[in-house]
């Protein structure tokens, strides 16, 4: 009776382990589906209309075929290379903050109450705030009031990440390091941040891609530009932006412009997220000899 009791229970294990594989395999599907369909259409709209022109030219006038999204692609740069040096060390400093030295503070529930209520906040809002704030007082656009927007975008995406992160590093690590005399802060910069730091990485460029795409906030900073301009302090060009205007325009020719841009956007922010990725495993931003 026994030995009939355990061969059930053994096979009940075994439909148990199956059905909530297939589950999960399921999920896995569910999850990368939408992803890989949004980039095969991209692929399909977008990869007929890429040729040289597009990467060397500037977008033609209305109703004129051809031209390129040139200017665009270095305002992307510009714009999202401002957020980064806005965001990013703001973001890691506040996460340390966080997790390191304002643990059960007052200020510190209000740093991260302050980050999660930001992560919600509509975009659009973003700009309206930048515009506000920067726009109206220079009485102008201007790149510099858009990558402002973008970085302030990043900073509670990275803040929240690295002080997970920084949390998830064991208490002995710390505490091996203040035994041998090491100075909290050089303990904190020297060991805990570069142990955390593929995770803190990971954040960084969770938030470069999330902002990467954002074209509410750039409609009331940067802008927009037809021509090439690298200037901060002029309405610069955008690949969001420029999407937009072609999208929604009557012409059939632009409509194919704003796929291709659409999927070169999608194609750049994959290529810095590999790239860094790439550097974080050969141990170059880990502090690796």
């Amino acid at each position: 009776m026994k030995v009939g009791e355990n061969t059930f229970r053994a096979r009940l294990r075994t439909m148990t382990d199956g059905m909530v594989t297939g589950l999960a395999v399921l999920a896995t599907v569910l999850v990368v589906a939408p992803l890989v369909a949004i980039f095969a259409y991209l692929i399909y709209k977008g990869a007929s209309s890429l040729n040289l022109a597009f990467f060397t030219q500037v977008p033609k006038p209305p109703g004129e075929v051809g031209g390129g999204m040139a200017n665009a692609i270095l305002g992307s740069g510009i714009l999202l290379g401002i957020g980064s040096l806005i965001g990013v060390p703001i973001g890691i400093g506040g996460g340390i903050y966080l997790a390191e030295f304002g643990r059960g503070t007052t200020l510190a529930n209000a740093i991260r109450f302050t980050a999660d209520v930001l992560n919600g906040i509509p975009s659009i809002v973003m700009g309206i705030a930048i515009y506000s704030l920067i726009v109206i007082p220079q009485h102008h656009f201007s790149a510099l009031a858009g990558g402002v927007a973008l970085g302030i975008m990043m900073i509670p995406t990275v803040t929240r990440t690295s002080e997970e992160m920084l949390l998830m590093v064991p208490h002995a690590v710390r505490e091996a390091a203040l035994g041998l005399g090491v100075p909290n802060w050089r303990s904190v910069m020297s060991i805990t941040l570069k142990t955390a730091s593929p995770g803190i990485i990971t954040g960084c460029m969770l938030a470069f891609s999330r902002v990467a795409g954002e074209t509410a906030p750039l409609l009331f900073t940067a802008l927009g530009n037809q021509f090439w301009s690298a200037s901060l302090k002029e309405p610069i060009a955008a690949l969001p932006l420029q999407i937009y205007v072609y999208a929604i325009s009557p012409y059939d020719d632009w409509h194919r412009m704003a796929w291709a841009g659409a999927l070169v956007l999608i194609i750049l922010i994959v290529l810095s997220v590999s790239l860094v990725r790439y550097v974080t495993s050969r141990g170059v931003l880990k502090g690796a000899s």
